[in-house]
């Protein structure tokens, strides 16, 4: 997504436009694939005006282009889309939930509240971020409610229904009210897709954190609870510096993140490719 107002957006980019992504994560699993939020999908960028908000596609400035979509980037691996299994959401926004319908044999994991809130949409915003279009051909829905042991003092929703263990919701209600983070346990510590829990890099600082202008404004549009949001920031900001707690994570629209995390697990590279405006601070934050 490239929404005008450039650095006022992303901190970097130095033209008019930014650069946002649609962050997914997929994870191989013995149970088969599960990929944790879909982004945009085909049918968005054949129909977009049928599809989404025209208010959204402007202001957003949503780029249509196939390659970007999880479907191609999915089968560029060598899988296809039956290979997918699961597909867990963070929140049904129009940026997250786009591509479900390209993986049409995968079961759907989301949050019990999230999907009634969904359904039940209203008011300018909640009838042009939830679109049903892009949900209700789904077939294969498991919801879940909040509660269970925890997770690092966050409460955890754990053994979700056909998947790993190592696969865990984590309630961060704010963005929306069935908003979740996931928590995944691999071989080289938890990982956590935080969703739209924040939105830049530095809001996870631990110290003198802060937000570009353009999205403090769209943190602030999109909020249903404000309190709990940044309750919620400041819960998450405290789990990167502990070490012994070993979580890494990342938000879902940060490209500065996207760029750091997809070198990291690229195969060809053992290290972090750094790019100009990258680097790491001593809790393991990314500068800019």
């Amino acid at each position: 997504m490239c929404p005008i107002g450039g650095a006022l957006f992303d901190g970097f980019s130095r033209g008019p436009t930014a650069q946002l992504v649609c962050h997914c994560l997929l994870v191989e699993t013995e149970q088969g694939l599960v990929l944790i939020d879909t982004g945009f999908g085909l049918r968005d960028i054949k129909s977009p005006y049928s599809r989404l908000s025209p208010f959204f596609i402007h202001f957003n400035g949503i780029q249509f282009d196939k390659k970007y979509t999880a479907i191609e980037q999915v089968e560029r691996l060598g899988f296809s889309a039956r290979d997918v299994r699961h597909i867990v959401l963070t929140h049904l926004d129009f940026d997250h939930a786009g591509g479900l319908e390209d993986f049409p044999e995968a079961t759907v994991h989301v949050m019990q509240t999230e999907i009634e809130t969904a359904q039940d949409r209203h008011g300018f915003i909640g009838k042009r971020r939830y679109r049903p279009e892009q949900w209700d051909e789904v077939k294969h829905w498991k919801y879940y409610s909040a509660g269970g042991e925890p997770w690092f003092g966050f409460e955890a929703v754990r053994n979700l229904d056909g998947l790993p263990p190592e696969i865990l919701f984590i309630p961060l209600v704010g963005h929306t009210r069935g908003h979740a983070g996931i928590a995944i346990d691999t071989p080289q510590g938890w990982l956590l897709h935080a969703g739209d829990a924040y939105f830049y890099r530095h809001e996870m600082d631990s110290s003198k954190r802060r937000c570009t202008p353009g999205l403090r404004a769209y943190q602030w549009m999109m909020e249903v609870d404000r309190k709990a949001r940044l309750l919620n920031q400041d819960r998450l900001r405290a789990l990167p510096c502990d070490r012994n707690k070993g979580v890494r994570l990342f938000c879902s629209h940060d490209a500065v993140e996207f760029k750091a995390f997809a070198d990291q697990s690229s195969p060809q590279n053992e290290k972090v490719h750094q790019e100009k405006f990258v680097t790491l601070d001593g809790c393991g934050n990314l500068q800019c």
